[in-house]
């Protein structure tokens, strides 16, 4: 039995506000106390269809008009957008794509903290509602500078989402729970991949009305549809446990002791240090996962933004609504597969062999596409690409959430995890030249998943092995020696009863 277990275990002490909390640890008391172990589970299995229901459609639906405001502009490109802007292509396309990365990765970093400053209800509904108009306003761009100009504010206004919703999960859920909740937040991204096809042959029939072309329609419907999304969620987004209305007192307490008996201080309040940064940079496995989301996040941007044109190209489609339509199948089948890989590493809590397996499928499709000219072929590699890439996001995402102890120190650790995954997104916007075939492009991302991705996922899980096999060994019991529960308890996941999910 951990520590953790044990001081679970201990009698409840009343402080001066007539709060009971556990003596040593903190933990609020147990309102189920009384119930017998089947009643527990009940009543546990209600409170987590309670956190599913208000928490995650909502921010599925968010993450959806987000990765369909970063990407719509590969569709307005096959509508017309580069001739109409007199754009120089491939070289001032490729920049409107590459500076919107620049503003997202930078900022991406910071997001965490102000969204703990912030509280989510303020912070994210903020965002939405100025990305919401960057994208309206690259509807009334006229030239290649404005389109520069609005991409960088986009870019700007959307760093925060992203790993703010990852963070806030990892927030509310047991370690074995958050994967396939964010698999499931996640496959958002996929499914608007799909919908982005569907949406963009829609809106392209509106070519003409109002003076406006049909890609220009395309950024104004999605961007207003956005601001009317960031307005309702002031309402919609709730705020970490301690602090969320739609929970009753007991149910906050029943979160705050799920969270701490799973080994997590998630729930709790903490004010802003600058050693959580500084632990977060001195910390292995974030450089390394740092390694391992580049791996996967080039390869996903490369995918989105360059799909409609590999298919316009390959001779599989002749038409701009045939190309947007053929784009749906490949992203329909990659969230289904991105929810499954969710609830196979939650279960088996083999993150990094799910990643190592999944990885070597998107290697495959993408050598098809380097391989072939036949566009049957090229299809098929399409489908095993995206499948290789967005499942090994969010599963990348849940572990290092599984294995970063400490409020803020995961906060900084995912926020700089993913910033320089994003940043990655420079090279994805700057290596698809040559049409029809993309030889150049389709190796580079070949090469990011095979030794970033695989390999990084490798090493990371085969580290962790050996580091959870040296605490059962009792070799770094020496960290707590002399000190109280309290000062344990803020080695976070230096613990030597802390064992990371590999």
């Amino acid at each position: 039995m951990s520590d953790v277990e044990k001081h679970s275990t201990s009698r409840d002490s009343q402080l001066e506000d007539g709060s009971h909390v556990d003596a040593i640890q903190g933990i609020p008391a147990d309102p189920d106390a009384h119930l017998s172990e089947e009643e527990i589970k009940k009543v546990d299995r209600k409170l987590l269809r309670r956190l599913d229901f208000m928490l995650i459609p909502w921010l599925c639906i968010l993450y959806l008009l987000a990765f369909l405001d970063r990407t719509n502009i590969g569709n307005a490109k096959v509508a017309g957008l580069a001739d109409d802007l007199h754009l120089k292509l491939p070289g001032q396309y490729n920049a409107t794509l590459t500076i919107f990365f620049v503003s997202y990765s930078v900022f991406e970093p910071l997001t965490n903290v102000l969204l703990k400053k912030l509280r989510p209800s303020v912070f994210i509904p903020i965002i939405m509602i100025l990305w919401g108009c960057s994208m309206t306003g690259m509807g009334f761009t006229y030239n290649y500078s404005g389109l520069l100009a609005a991409r960088w504010f986009l870019g700007l206004a959307e760093a925060g989402l992203f790993p703010g919703i990852n963070y806030y999960l990892s927030c509310w859920y047991k370690r074995s729970e958050l994967g396939v909740r964010a698999a499931i937040f996640f496959s958002a991204a996929a499914l608007a991949g799909s919908f982005g096809g569907l949406l963009a042959a829609a809106i392209e029939q509106m070519d003409g009305i109002g003076g406006l072309r049909g890609w220009q329609w395309i950024f104004v419907l999605e961007g207003l549809l956005t601001v009317v999304f960031g307005f309702a969620s002031f309402w919609m987004v709730h705020d970490f446990p301690d602090d969320a209305r739609f929970l009753t007192d007991d149910d906050r307490a029943r979160v705050v002791r799920r969270l701490k008996l799973d080994q997590q201080s998630s729930a709790e309040h903490e004010e802003w240090k600058t050693s959580y940064l500084i632990a977060g940079l001195k910390d292995w496995k974030m450089w390394l996962g740092m390694v391992i989301y580049m791996g996967c996040d080039m390869p996903l941007y490369a995918f989105s933004l360059f799909l409609p044109t590999i298919l316009q190209t390959s001779g599989w489609s002749n038409t701009t609504i045939r190309t947007q339509l053929l784009s749906v199948p490949p992203y329909a089948a990659a969230a289904v597969l991105t929810v499954v890989i969710g609830f196979v590493a939650d279960r088996t809590q083999q993150r990094g062999l799910c990643n190592i397996c999944v990885s070597l499928v998107g290697v495959v499709g993408f050598a098809m596409l380097i391989a072939s000219t036949d566009p049957a072929i090229q299809y098929a590699g399409v489908f095993l690409g995206a499948a290789g890439i967005y499942p090994c996001i969010s599963n990348t995402i849940s572990w290092m959430a599984n294995n970063t102890e400490g409020v803020y120190k995961r906060g900084v650790v995912l926020g700089f995890v993913i910033g320089w995954g994003n940043l990655n997104g420079i090279v994805s916007s700057n290596i698809y030249f040559h049409s029809p075939r993309f030889i150049e492009g389709h190796a580079v991302v070949l090469a990011y998943m095979t030794i970033f991705l695989f390999g990084g996922s490798l090493l990371m899980t085969t580290l962790l092995r050996i580091e959870n096999k040296k605490r059962k060994e009792g070799k770094r019991d020496h960290r707590v020696e002399g000190k109280t529960s309290a000062e344990t308890d803020k080695l976070g996941d230096a613990r030597p009863d802390f064992f990371y999910t590999v």
